[in-house]
């Protein structure tokens, strides 16, 4: 697989700028992702950042329907596959983090290191399965082919905009509902460099019945095909 080009500084730019236009529409959002994924022990947090995932696509991609704070619910269209992503997410976390905490004295950095490097490989599996309406392992196999051609430099993108979400917990709940959305903001840039800039279907409003009905008695002239994702 051809390299992958990682515009460190332009994605950073680009995803805080859409952050600073964008954090009005976020942030009641990530409360409620922040909240209901505390309170459902985690089970919904698949869902419910696959939401915020879908809402930071579209400020992306500046459609003409911005999104609503009710829009972080449309992460429930892909409950299944979010959901078992964010389990094997965590077992495979968990797993991995414990065993190397326990080596003495490099322990702790071998597991910050395992951490990342996961999240890192997996950077664009939700987005994925949200925008292209993959299925987990697919997605996540994906992720992990474009993200390895480059890896040292994903790596430090990584970081870098995990450091500056965590910061939030700085101030607790109240500090991290106000920094998550920049994590999503920035990958979302990356997501698209990468993955090209076309809208897909998951990200398109269906017709209404009504508009279709207009459609085939030429009352309007249907759009064009979109193109393949």
């Amino acid at each position: 697989m051809e390299k992958v080009d990682v515009k460190f500084s332009e994605w950073l730019e680009q995803g805080f700028a859409l952050y600073k236009e964008s954090i009005g529409v976020l942030i009641l959002p990530a409360i409620l992702v922040v909240v209901i994924s505390v309170l459902s022990l985690g089970i919904l947090a698949g869902p419910m950042i696959a939401g915020l995932i879908w809402m930071t696509l579209r400020l992306k991609d500046k459609t003409e329907t911005k999104p609503a704070v009710g829009d972080v619910f449309k992460g429930f269209d892909y409950f299944l596959n979010a959901f078992l992503f964010m389990l094997v997410y965590f077992v495979v976390g968990f797993v991995g983090s414990t065993i190397l905490g326990i080596l003495p004295i490099i322990g702790p950095v071998v597991r910050a290191f395992f951490m990342y490097s996961l999240a890192t490989l997996l950077l664009f599996a939700l987005f994925l399965i949200v925008d292209k309406k993959m299925d987990f392992w697919p997605a996540c196999m994906a992720s992990v082919d474009k993200v390895k051609t480059n890896f040292w430099p994903f790596l430090g993108f990584t970081v870098v905009i995990s450091v500056v979400s965590a910061i939030g917990l700085v101030a607790c709940i109240i500090g991290v509902v106000v920094t998550l959305p920049f994590y999503y903001c920035a990958a979302s840039v990356a997501y698209r460099e990468v993955y090209g800039n076309e809208v897909s279907a998951p990200l398109v409003e269906p017709r209404t019945d009504e508009q279709k009905e207009d459609e085939q008695a030429g009352g309007s002239t249907p759009p064009p095909p979109m193109p393949p994702a």
